[in-house]
């Protein structure tokens, strides 16, 4: 008997002790599927949130082009709405990024000539014939492809970089954000002068895709006063603004954009621009009469060239700049901006129509 009860008192205790060492794992998973008990969510939620506010931005172009495609601004407000919308937006992203970027850094970066050059070389020139090139290629069927998204293709070869979008997104890229605000004030800079030689030059052949453009050009005071005119206001006079706030209060802009997060006041804007773009393009019903091959076509076509200038930018910067640069320049080469883009289609071929410049803005 006493056997048998000791016996007893022994398998007791190694119930208890299993039980003792199994609870601290049973917690665990409670915790991992629940959260822990002091209120924090479980992990699977962190995950989840923290791939919704890395990927916010780009869900919420989707969002809004789902609405632009649904409902359009009245068409009295539409010309108060682009201009208001362009020149405010951009205005926004840049003096922001006035006010957070060290003025001593963004003098440094216009100092380096070189990678000006290496920059500015492929986003106009390079860009330019290659797109030249398919477009050469693909006009070799004239029932194939509507010629107004053939143009468009060319025209947004030639255009600088774009304006906003490259700041935000290098920033949260963590690449080097000052060389690319210089990058895309020096390009758009010089695009006003380069980029009209360049789609003249495209688009002056005996092509049959070019019979789709009015036959009056050459208004370069025209261009020059308007596209200079966006700039002056939107950019170069938003960036010097947000420089001098910094220099006089720094602490009030550190609180007000890194602590207070309104820096991401940027992504707001440059998402109000998209928007506008694609309001424009859906009422103005410019791809109603695009087969839908064609739509397909040009999205691959899109995609495949903005791979082949990222590629050659990414290697190409691989083999002289430091990592953050290199962000840069594979922001800044393969982007490129309608906010220049649809000035100078409109300017450089008067009487040119809605639908056609909502095609050259769509490829931008």
């Amino acid at each position: 008997m006493p056997d048998a009860s000791a016996q007893g008192i022994h398998r007791r205790q190694g119930q208890l002790e299993v039980a003792e060492s199994s609870a601290p794992q049973d917690e665990a998973i409670k915790s991992d599927l629940h959260g822990q008990g002091d209120g924090k969510p479980p992990g699977w939620l962190k995950s989840a949130l923290s791939l919704l506010s890395d990927q916010g931005f780009l869900i919420a172009i989707g969002i809004v082009i789902a609405i632009a495609s649904q409902v359009q601004a009245p068409q009295a407000q539409r010309d108060l709405k682009r201009t208001t919308i362009l020149y405010t937006g951009v205005s926004i992203v840049f003096l922001i990024t006035g006010c957070t970027l060290d003025t001593r850094i963004l003098i440094q970066n216009y100092s380096r000539w070189k990678v000006h050059l290496f920059v500015q070389i492929q986003c106009f020139l390079v860009c330019s014939a290659i797109a030249f090139g398919v477009v050469s290629a693909t006009a070799t069927n004239r029932h194939f492809m509507d010629p107004g998204l053939m143009v468009g293709m060319i025209f947004f070869s030639c255009v600088a970089t774009t304006m906003s979008s490259n700041v935000v997104m290098t920033r949260q890229a963590h690449g080097d954000q000052a060389l690319t605000v210089v990058q895309t004030t020096i390009g758009n800079f010089i695009g006003v002068f380069i980029s009209p030689a360049l789609v003249i030059m495209y688009t002056s052949t005996d092509a049959w895709y070019n019979d789709v453009l009015p036959s009056s050009t050459g208004r370069f005071q025209e261009i020059y006063a308007r596209v200079l005119k966006q700039l002056g206001l939107s950019i170069y006079l938003a960036l010097a603004v947000g420089q001098v706030i910094r220099y006089l209060a720094p602490k009030a802009c550190k609180k007000v954009f890194m602590d207070w997060k309104l820096v991401k006041l940027n992504s707001i804007s440059m998402i109000t621009i998209i928007w506008q773009a694609y309001d424009q393009a859906f009422a103005s019903h410019a791809f109603d009469s695009v087969p839908a091959s064609n739509m397909i076509f040009v999205a691959f076509v899109c995609l495949a060239l903005f791979l082949v200038y990222f590629v050659v930018a990414f290697l190409a910067a691989m083999l002289w700049l430091p990592k953050r640069d290199v962000v840069a320049v594979c922001y800044t080469v393969p982007a490129k901006g309608p906010a220049m883009g649809v000035p100078l289609s409109t300017t450089i071929f008067a009487g040119m129509d809605l639908a056609l410049q909502s095609k050259s803005r769509y490829l931008s």
